[in-house]
């Protein structure tokens, strides 16, 4: 009898190691695997060959990786009688370690010299796992594992207690094989539970599939038997109707295709990762189990954490609207349209006055609009819609907006980003750029309130002191330093003494001040 073989080279395994996918490959195959070598110390990324998975292999290679112990199981299991080599063996001498068949079994307990041995059968795929090879450790090859290091999670043999895992807690691996495999099945009870709605989703894919094509033929039948009264131009107009049709047919299949292919290759992964746990546990011995418990506790976690929709992504909702006005048709008025209200993200269109600017620290927004296939505007909300707003200088400085649903197919972006600059922003519905996206967005500094007096003149609002100045610039003669009605520098109007800005709801031009000239400038606001 041959033992199990490799799924890469298809030959008998050498040293098969356990990837994270819960598929074993021998050694050498691993070594050969993805691309090559990179930087020491650096994780390498590789696809498992059986299921396309990807993978990181240990930064300490493919050594790191722990031993496939059921395949070196079912090997043990498959070898022959280790003294006539042409029986399978179904037997072990406990005393010597010989594999026997059941001839040479009776012989071993015959024969003088090895009557007192005591020879074991093999009477399941458990016994002959227990009873093969012991797993001896890496580190101390002459010692047997048969104590768990509860720190370090994993078996070890008595040199590693004596050596540096002296003051870690550890125990016999039959004391903790009790806990550690409830662990097990715990989540494999939890991956058991996602088989059967995995199952049922794909189920309900095929028959929503199959509704969306009869669907799909009915409404065809009806454009061909409303099209008949108009000859030329309504065979023209039914031809560009069925098209649409097909287009949106096809459209519908696609996204239920896509989600049919994830669906299985989830349900593909977490059978796999069933079937090993359950046998794992079926026929692992303790110590086996022990080994391959961290690897298969973290796929089984990570299938289980993998999100998944339960009900078909599309709808069967196609409908034909012979009264609906369709416009002209070589030179013919037209009815008939197709009525399905998907939305089309390339005719979802963005309204505001923050579209395009906005200011620091400061609540701002932009609407969007979405529309179906045919522009028209949706009455109903519920889109998967994604805004993500970034500083194009600063990686780091990214704006989390506001997306609410008014559910009659418009939704309200708001934002407040907290630094100046321009930032990238990208809408997106469904996955895909709306009409416009991506575009710019200038954010400018805080709005700065003027410091002073919104005036007709200096001389006016500071009741006549000399000192008093503005910023218009303008002077008087006799040795006022601010500005005077009719006098050289006066804008001619009321103004700002602190910038000399003309329009009173306006943002102040000049920064906070800073020296005496400014101090002596705002000497107005004062007075």
């Amino acid at each position: 009898m041959s033992g199990p073989r490799c799924p890469q080279c298809a030959q008998p395994c050498a040293s098969p190691r356990l990837l994270p996918c819960l598929h074993s490959l021998c050694e050498p195959c691993l070594r050969r695997l993805g691309p090559p070598e990179g930087p020491p110390g650096a994780a390498r990324p590789v696809l498992c060959p059986v299921c396309d998975a990807e993978l990181s292999l240990p930064a300490g290679g493919v050594g790191q990786l722990p031993p496939d112990c059921l395949a070196r199981s079912r090997g043990r299991a498959a070898a022959g009688c280790d003294l006539c080599a042409d029986g399978a063996a179904a037997g072990r001498c406990l005393t010597c370690g010989l594999r026997l068949c059941r001839f040479c079994c009776r012989a071993h307990r015959r024969q003088k010299k090895t009557a007192s041995h005591a020879v074991t059968e093999l009477e399941s795929t458990k016994d002959c796992s227990q009873a093969g090879k012991p797993l001896l450790c890496p580190s101390h090859p002459t010692e047997e594992l048969q104590l768990f290091c509860e720190q370090c999670d994993q078996p070890v043999c008595r040199d590693c207690v004596r050596g540096r895992h002296r003051q870690h807690p550890c125990d016999l691996a039959s004391n903790v094989i009790h806990r550690h495999g409830d662990a097990l099945r715990e989540l494999l009870q939890s991956s058991q539970r996602h088989l059967d709605t995995l199952e049922d989703v794909l189920s309900q894919v095929d028959e929503m599939g199959g509704a969306v094509r009869s669907r799909a033929e009915a409404v065809a039948a009806e454009i061909c038997l409303f099209a008949r009264g108009y000859v030329n131009a309504i065979e023209e107009h039914r031809d560009r109707l069925l098209k649409q049709l097909e287009d949106l047919k096809v459209q519908k299949e696609n996204l239920l295709h896509l989600q049919k292919a994830q669906l299985q290759q989830l349900l593909l992964d977490m059978r796999t990762g069933v079937e090993f746990t359950e046998h794992l546990l079926m026929s692992g011995s303790d110590v086996e189990i022990l080994v391959s418990k961290g690897v298969v506790s973290s796929r089984l976690t990570q299938l289980n954490s993998v999100a998944y929709s339960t009900h078909p992504s599309v709808d069967d909702r196609i409908h034909f609207s012979p009264q609906e006005r369709a416009g002209q048709c070589c030179g013919y008025e037209v009815f008939g349209a197709i009525l399905n209200k998907v939305v089309d993200p390339a005719r979802c269109t963005l309204h505001g006055e923050d579209l395009h600017s906005a200011r620091q620290s400061q609540l701002s927004g932009f609407t969007l609009l979405c529309r179906d296939t045919a522009g028209e505007r949706l009455g109903r909300g519920g889109e998967a819609v994604r805004v993500t707003i970034t500083h194009r200088d600063k990686s780091h400085c990214a704006v989390k907006p506001t997306v609410c649903d008014n559910g009659d197919g418009t939704y309200c972006i708001s934002y407040s980003p907290e630094e100046p600059g321009l930032y990238a922003v990208c809408v997106c519905v469904k996955g895909q750029h709306v009409q416009g996206s991506p575009f710019t967005l200038t954010v400018k500094p805080k709005f700065r309130e003027h410091q002073g007096v919104f005036h007709c003149c200096t001389f006016c609002s500071s009741g006549g002191q000399k000192a008093a100045r503005c910023a218009c610039g303008g002077t008087m003669p006799g040795g006022y330093q601010g500005c005077g009605h009719g006098h050289k520098g006066h804008p001619g109007c009321h103004h700002w003494s602190c910038c000399g800005q003309v329009k009173e709801s306006s943002e102040c031009l000049c920064g906070p001040p800073s020296d005496t000239s400014q101090r002596s400038l705002l000497r107005t606001v004062a007075l």
